[in-house]
């Protein structure tokens, strides 16, 4: 499967690049999100992103088409991730997964047991770079 087309504020993009070279390059996470970076068709200031595309502090609701089920889930930075309360990581499949999609779009999310699942980006429920809150 292709990969959706994705959307970058500079400012995730400066900070992501700046906790990547902080990481182990070597680690599949910080891989997975530099590919990720790497692939983004526009790099827009915070003031010009779209309210339905995911960026860091998004709250978005998306969708595991196979079973239904429904995810509330906030993308943040590795040290504020917390799974028992829908925070995940960027450096997370899912999470650099999600950065930069837009409402509609879908992913592929690897899941244990090498299964893969499929992700439908259903809402952005909040969106920090356009609310100007920009948490790091």
């Amino acid at each position: 499967m292709t990969a959706p087309s994705i959307t970058l504020t500079r400012l995730d993009v400066q900070r992501l690049e700046r906790l990547i070279d902080s990481l182990d390059d070597t680690l599949p996470g910080v891989i997975a999100l530099q590919t990720e970076l790497d692939r983004a068709d526009a790099v827009v200031g915070h003031e010009e992103v779209p309210a339905d595309v995911v960026t860091m502090n998004s709250r978005v609701h998306c969708r595991e088409e196979g079973s239904g089920k429904d995810y509330h889930l906030t993308l943040v930075y590795p040290k504020d991730a917390n799974a028992d309360e829908g925070k995940i990581s960027i450096l997370a499949p899912v999470g650099s997964a999600l950065l930069g999609l837009k409402v509609g779009q879908h992913i592929d999310w690897p899941a244990p047991g090498g299964k893969t699942l499929k992700l439908t980006l259903l809402e952005v429920e909040s969106q920090p770079a356009n609310g100007g809150a920009f948490p790091e």
